[in-house]
């Protein structure tokens, strides 16, 4: 068991889509480094959103269209054990990403928000190392390094006067850290993991235009810069696992994610919202799991995900409130070959997407869900 379900609660981003925020598409894991000896993993995903629903009654009542768009993600792991107590891992990801859009009002959908798009784009290289003080005790450490862009575009009635506002965030790289510490007790294949990931400070080079037209062309005061400073949000993970049962392991994850931290806010458009493009709530995330090894080769993993919902006025560009999901996962273990396969289906929560300052409701988001297809292949060496 202990050799094959390894990391089991790492094996939920293989197939989990993560919808926190409406961005986020990672829980940035750290599994990897409890894996024996070397070990070295790829991993895909694919992610089938279904994100829909129509405008206020008051207002028409047309429809969003489809507003989010399928996605994939690869992610790449190596870990490394120097001696019996030092390891490293290196982790490559896409933490946040964003593909949102509503159908544009003369193409039959939403009148307030039609035209309105997000693309935001990520990528993570995260160096860890780890070191055990005995079989109970240990800490681990390291430096994350995030290269991000995004592209922003307003549309709709209910924008107003910024209608056809658009802000182009160029690619920038900046670094954070992460660290924490375990505790192990191997006999019973329990382990509990702490760790806090630090905010990323990014300074995006930015292009400001409303209806194709710079802002700094426009009436009013020049622009001191050209450059937005986003906050990627802080992030506190409790991860835990322990042996029930003969070959049966149960994990799961309590998650804080900072999202109050993160706030887009362009110096053209912020000197009228104040709020930025994006505000967001902070978010808490439970996930609870079950694993069973079956045979020598064949295991599986199912597990719940629950994030609560907050507030129901959410952005346009972040247009779900909570979620629920189910992860089922098989483990073949064949030599040193591990094979993953996932899917999970995700129930998003209703919610209502609005702009203006005071807020003011526009559409109504229901029903949404969202499937998800996974693969991880694993070689211990």
């Amino acid at each position: 068991m202990k050799r094959t379900l390894t990391g089991a609660a790492a094996l939920l981003v293989t197939a989990a889509p993560v919808f926190a925020a409406g961005i986020e598409r990672s829980t940035q894991s750290i599994g990897i480094l409890f894996e024996e000896g070397n070990y070295a993993e790829l991993g895909g995903q694919f992610t089938n959103p279904d994100v829909s629903g129509n405008d206020l009654a008051i207002y028409g009542g047309s429809s969003t269209g489809g507003v989010a768009d399928e996605f994939n993600v690869v992610t790449f792991g190596y870990k490394h054990q120097f001696t019996d107590q030092l390891s490293a891992a290196l982790i490559i990801e896409h933490p946040y990403g964003a593909d949102i859009e509503y159908t544009d009002f003369a193409d039959g959908g939403s009148y307030m928000l039609g035209g309105t798009k997000a693309n935001v784009e990520s990528a993570m290289i995260s160096g860890i190392l780890r070191y055990k003080f005995n079989d109970s005790w240990g800490v681990h450490g390291g430096v994350r390094v995030s290269k991000a862009s995004g592209d922003v575009k307003l549309a709709g009635t209910a924008y107003s006067q910024l209608s056809g506002y658009r802000a182009k965030l160029e690619d920038d790289t900046a670094a954070g850290w992460l660290l924490g510490g375990t505790w192990e007790l191997p006999d019973i294949a329990a382990r509990v993991a702490l760790t806090y990931y630090s905010d990323i400070d990014h300074d995006f080079d930015t292009e400001e235009t409303l209806n194709g037209i710079p802002v700094a062309l426009l009436p009013g005061m020049p622009l001191s810069g050209d450059s937005t400073s986003v906050t990627t949000p802080s992030m506190l993970a409790l991860d835990f696992q322990t042996g029930i049962a003969t070959d049966t392991l149960l994990f799961g994850q309590l998650r804080r994610t900072y999202w109050s931290d993160f706030t887009v806010t362009p110096e053209w458009f912020g000197r009228g919202v104040p709020d930025g493009l994006v505000s967001l709530e902070d978010s808490n995330t439970f996930t609870l799991g079950v694993g069973r090894k079956f045979t020598e080769q064949w295991s599986g993993t199912v597990a719940f995900t629950y994030e609560p919902t907050g507030d129901d006025l959410v952005s346009p560009l972040a247009p779900t409130n909570g979620r629920k999901g189910v992860t089922v996962a098989g483990i073949y273990t064949m030599d040193n070959w591990k094979f993953t396969g996932g899917i999970n289906y995700t129930k998003l929560g209703d919610a209502t997407p609005e702009t203006g300052t005071p807020d003011a409701a526009r559409a109504e988001i229901e029903d949404s869900e969202a499937v998800s297809l996974g693969l991880r292949i694993g070689y211990r060496f």
